[in-house]
């Protein structure tokens, strides 16, 4: 007999204004990590809110809906709208888009914090450095690319790094093999086609260490036979 697949139903959403909205004590987060609300709220303040909130309405004792709705998963972002407000950058009765979970849900509170962080996955270098690139490309900046992505513009310089590594090379480094610090390595030598050849001879090596990469990347020549393989 076959198994009726069940139907998935997706929580509406609405926007709600932010005076109607409260922080929920389900959520799990409350160790300060990565971008500050500070810095969250310019962001917000310069490009808008990328991210709806999940909120689910407010119960008063006897079951019925207060009209307020408390934000499981999306404390830091209502604080970066909360700090806009106190700075009277945005009106408390602004339209904030929200999801909107039933009261009633058979998920937890807790359950959508925690999902939500836990499942958040961080850009991996080489997706940096080509947004990277291509915001230069456009017209920024290293400086104003650093800015708008609060990181250092050491970090930005780094990543713009990698359009002197040959492109086999990335392509190994995105499927993990090599380290960041490998790949980094070869940007010390333009030339692809040494890069390549200095990888050939030591990616099945003991000694595979970035100094070692740089070391015979500025030799004058890298030999097939070199003991060190």
């Amino acid at each position: 007999m076959t198994k009726a697949v069940q139907k998935i139903t997706m929580s509406p959403s609405r926007d709600i204004p932010f005076d109607k909205l409260v922080l929920s004590q389900s959520n799990v987060r409350r160790i300060k990590a990565g971008v500050s609300v500070e810095e969250l709220a310019e962001d917000i303040g310069r490009r808008g809110l990328l991210q709806s909130l999940s909120v689910r309405p407010v119960l008063a004792n006897d079951g019925t809906e207060t009209g307020k709705f408390e934000i499981p998963a999306g404390g830091r972002r209502f604080q970066a709208l909360s700090l806009l407000v106190k700075q009277k950058r945005l009106a408390k009765t602004t339209p904030i888009p929200c999801i909107v979970r039933d009261a009633a849900s058979d998920i937890l509170a807790e359950d959508d914090s925690l999902a939500e962080n836990m499942q958040r996955v961080a850009l991996h270098p080489l997706d940096q450095f080509r947004a990277f690139v291509s915001l230069r490309d456009k017209g920024q900046s290293d400086a104003e690319i650093a800015a708008a992505f609060f990181v250092t513009p050491q970090i930005v310089k780094q990543r713009l790094k990698l359009a002197s590594v040959a492109p086999a090379l990335l392509e190994i480094y995105a499927e993990d093999g090599m380290t960041l610090e490998q790949l980094m390595a070869f940007t010390v030598n333009p030339d692809h086609a040494r890069q390549v050849q200095v990888w050939d001879v030591i990616h099945s090596s003991w000694n595979k260490e970035p100094f070692q990469i740089r070391r015979m990347l500025t030799e004058t020549s890298v030999r097939a036979s070199d003991r060190r393989a």
